[in-house]
């Protein structure tokens, strides 16, 4: 009795063919998905001439550092903590002269304007030294909504933020995104509708990820 061998199938054949198919399907998706991805890339990336800002964008935008901070009653408050909500932020001595307190009025009434997306945006002023802040002064910030006001080394501070070319850093405003990046400057002695209209519109762009509160 002969036993003949059964043949063995080809396999190599099929594997082929299955990796081209899958191969067909990607460019398709790819095709498909292309108009998208190039928008985005265009949007995010090269930024249309026609899309202007008031404020001035930070490139590459600058990571909030491990900074030693304390709260106006001495409590030790990493700067980190402020992280997962935007924030406008002013910065300066204690011995907050006119223009400061003209500043820490306009970061109020910036917040106010932004309407129902207000709770998204937290004001911080850091303080750059150790004196005392006015009695007046401290209980306008307390009174709700709040101001965050945190103390922190001026020379640390100094090395996350930039002013602009001729001025002193306490001379802007700064909005820092959730994640604790440092993204735009408000220039000095700035219009507010205009300022408004750059954080109404990241407001807006980052509404899908970004909820009010930490």
């Amino acid at each position: 009795m002969t036993v003949h061998g059964i043949p063995v199938p080809d396999l190599s054949f099929e594997r082929r063919r299955t990796r081209t198919g899958r191969l067909k399907m990607l460019l398709v998706l790819l095709a498909c998905a292309s108009p998208v991805i190039a928008s985005y890339f265009t949007y995010f990336v090269i930024r249309p001439e026609g899309r202007t800002n008031y404020g001035e964008l930070v490139q590459p935008p600058r990571e909030m550092p491990k900074l030693a901070a304390s709260t106006l009653d001495g409590a030790a408050v990493d700067l980190t903590a402020l992280r997962g909500q935007w924030l406008l932020v002013a910065v300066g001595p204690s011995a907050c002269d006119p223009g400061c307190e003209q500043r820490l009025y306009t970061q109020r009434q910036l917040r106010e304007m932004l309407g129902r997306d207000r709770d998204r945006l937290d004001k911080v002023w850091l303080v750059t030294d150790d004196g005392p802040v006015a009695a007046p002064l401290r209980a306008a910030l307390e009174a709700a909504p709040p101001v965050t006001v945190l103390r922190v080394d001026g020379e640390g501070l100094a090395r996350w933020l930039d002013p602009a070319a001729g001025r002193r850093l306490d001379e802007h405003l700064y909005v820092v995104d959730p994640m604790g990046m440092w993204m735009m400057r408000v220039p000095a002695d700035p219009e507010p509708r205009r300022v408004h209209r750059d954080l109404a519109r990241v407001l807006r762009a980052s509404a899908s990820w970004d909820q009010a509160g930490r």
